[in-house]
């Protein structure tokens, strides 16, 4: 690999073990993201794709194996170690709190703060509509509660919530789920834009069609291991289900 192509390179990680108990989860997984590359990583229900990723953010710490982060070694232990780092992860679950504004969501446990432990709500209020209209959101009010809007805008605000932060991998976890058609197209748009902000992006996904519309690479993983990496270029959306389905690499047609 060239010196410019491994400078590229924001994450990798090296021979990563997770056990739990007496279940190996992950066995020695090598996996890496580029700067501003969009990495869909897919598999069966219990392949390991949520381990790896609480690896990633910081939920699990790997049992044996190397993190490296823009070519340094480091150690991440918690949340607040992969955050320190720049990786930001939205869960499918989006944590928002539909009762809330858009910018307390946004703001949601970082919220600044003047004299006398004011907010700055002003400035949320600026800063929260910035963030959803760099992701091409554009929304009438950032005091608009959450629950009034669509799946598609909730996913945007979450998106915007992680990237507002200085994040240089954005993790989503199933962003497209229970979506309507047009929620969706929202929502692999927010991924496309977030490449073109220069973000890394880690989508996991089990509709093969929205990760293959939008992922430069995609990676595979089967019972705990990586079957492939693949570019996106060099696989079919069929090629890849077949995989899934009998643990395989089989053969491209």
């Amino acid at each position: 690999m060239s010196d410019t192509a491994q400078n590229d390179i924001l994450l990798q990680l090296e021979g990563v073990n997770k056990w739990f108990g007496k279940i190996h989860c992950l066995q020695d997984i090598n996996f890496s993201a580029r700067r501003a590359e969009t990495i869909g990583l897919v598999g069966d229900n219990g392949a390991g794709k949520s381990t790896l990723i609480k690896i990633i953010s910081g939920y699990h710490h790997a049992d044996s194996g190397s993190f490296f982060w823009e070519g340094k070694k480091v150690n991440v232990t918690c949340p607040r170690d992969a955050r320190a780092l720049g990786v930001e992860t939205v869960y499918q679950d989006q944590a928002l709190a539909p009762h809330l504004s858009i910018a307390r969501n946004i703001f949601m446990g970082r919220e600044p703060s003047g004299g006398g432990g004011f907010l700055k709500e002003k400035l949320m209020a600026e800063e929260s509509l910035k963030a959803l209209s760099n992701l091409g959101l554009n929304v009438k009010s950032s005091e608009t509660p959450v629950m009034k809007l669509s799946g598609g805008e909730r996913q945007g605000v979450a998106i915007a919530r992680a990237i507002h932060f200085e994040a240089k991998l954005v993790i989503l976890d199933e962003p497209t789920n229970a979506l309507s058609v047009k929620e969706v197209h929202e929502v692999l748009e927010f991924v496309r834009q977030m490449k073109r902000k220069n973000l890394s992006v880690i989508l996991i996904s089990h509709n093969l069609h929205h990760v293959y519309s939008v992922a430069d690479r995609i990676v595979v993983i089967s019972h705990g291991k990586v079957l492939t990496d693949v570019k996106t270029s060099e696989t079919s959306v069929d090629h890849l289900s077949d995989m899934i389905v009998s643990g395989t690499l089989g053969k491209v047609v």
